[in-house]
């Protein structure tokens, strides 16, 4: 076995473009449709990998489940000179579909600029080997490229994420690399000149909007992209059965799948306490101040199957469900705490014997 090969087995978490390479692979090989500059299959083969199909013989898994429309103007956008931002609620999937463009794409999905409250303008542009730097002076030896700057240099996609959590100096340095798709090194007198195919691809979720509002002029450089929570509630579970059955067999957890009685019993929570409302909009109900995303549904899952898999049988119950449901919306004590009560006591006491068993098992856990 080769030092790769050992390196992928005992990796925690695959790229997108290792953990896809047969689909990316067979995608390449059979693609006869044009390919842009910078690009290694056209833009039908991307959409194909986004959204799943056949490649000859081998199944393409679908990595995106929604509408097929929006990820085509995702596409489109990057097949010209503007960035994408993708916008949504937490659990979304927009980082998930940025790196699966950017494998699909350019084959690279770790050029990443995470954003937070302490990220600087060095990460977006350069910065120096300090040791280097009082030795000899600015040299290109000493110059650290930031993510970006390297896919500038490389012709291939860097990805932004939160980018509404960076101050607004740090948002700021991107307008000029977008507009001119250049950084200047004025200590080295040189620039570095994107190549054909560099584009960025940058994440902002509508609950940090208020963090730092993008600027006007930094908005106008993106091609907008708003990405809806599931619209119905058979969507939402075809997302989280897929996710739940491929993280858990990545983690190789000795567990059961969850049934699909289970499945449902967790989305209709999620999706009523998300919206305020019961699924018949009988029952107008209180939300928990935490996210109670689509990303959350699937994460209480596979910690409930660790949970079965390492204390239990093997078989996802109603006690292990309960555990995850009680991390998962009670994030605030004294407020949520009494959501989730008033959730127990007025919809789901009253929904009949097959929900019986994980309402005992929450009471117990809520007192």
């Amino acid at each position: 076995m080769s030092i790769a090969n050992k390196q992928s087995q005992d990796a925690m978490r695959l790229p997108a473009e290792l953990l896809y390479y047969d689909e990316i692979e067979a995608l390449k090989k059979e693609d006869k449709g044009a390919v842009p500059p910078g690009w290694q299959m056209s833009p039908r083969a991307v959409l194909k990998y986004i959204t799943g199909g056949k490649a000859g013989k081998l199944d393409i898994t679908p990595k995106y489940i929604g509408n097929k429309r929006l990820v085509e103007m995702a596409i489109a956008t990057l097949v010209t000179d503007r960035a994408l931002l993708l916008i949504g609620e937490p659990g979304t999937a927009k980082s998930w579909l940025s790196e699966n463009l950017s494998a699909a794409v350019c084959g690279k999905s770790g050029l990443v600029v995470q954003g937070t409250a302490g990220t600087s303008e060095e990460q977006v542009r350069y910065s120096w080997n300090y040791a280097m730097l009082l030795a000899n002076g600015p040299t290109p030896e000493a110059l650290v490229r930031s993510p970006i700057m390297r896919a500038m240099e490389e012709g291939s996609i860097a990805r932004f994420e939160e980018i509404s959590r960076c101050a607004s100096e740090v948002q700021d340095a991107l307008i000029s690399i977008l507009s001119e798709k250049t950084v200047s090194v004025p200590e080295l007198g040189s620039e570095t000149i994107a190549r054909k195919g560099f584009s960025i691809i940058a994440t902002a979720n509508t609950r940090d909007r208020g963090v730092n509002e993008m600027s006007a002029a930094l908005k106008r450089r993106f091609n907008i992209i708003v990405l809806p929570s599931p619209s119905d509630l058979e969507t939402e579970l075809s997302i989280v059965k897929k996710r739940v059955g491929e993280i858990a067999a990545s983690y190789q957890l000795q567990s059961a799948p969850p049934a699909d009685e289970a499945l449902l019993k967790v989305v209709t929570i999620f999706r009523e306490l998300r919206s305020g409302m019961t699924l018949d909009r009988k029952e107008k109900l209180k939300s928990p101040g935490g996210v109670i995303s689509t990303a959350e549904a699937i994460s209480l899952l596979t910690n409930s199957m660790a949970l079965a898999a390492s204390f239990g049988s093997g078989e996802l119950t109603d006690e292990d469900l309960a555990a995850g449901l009680q991390g998962a919306i009670v994030k605030d004590d004294d407020k949520d705490k009494l959501v989730w009560k008033e959730y127990l006591n007025n919809v789901m006491k009253k929904r009949g014997s097959e929900w019986r068993g994980l309402y005992q098992a929450c009471r117990e856990l809520n007192e």
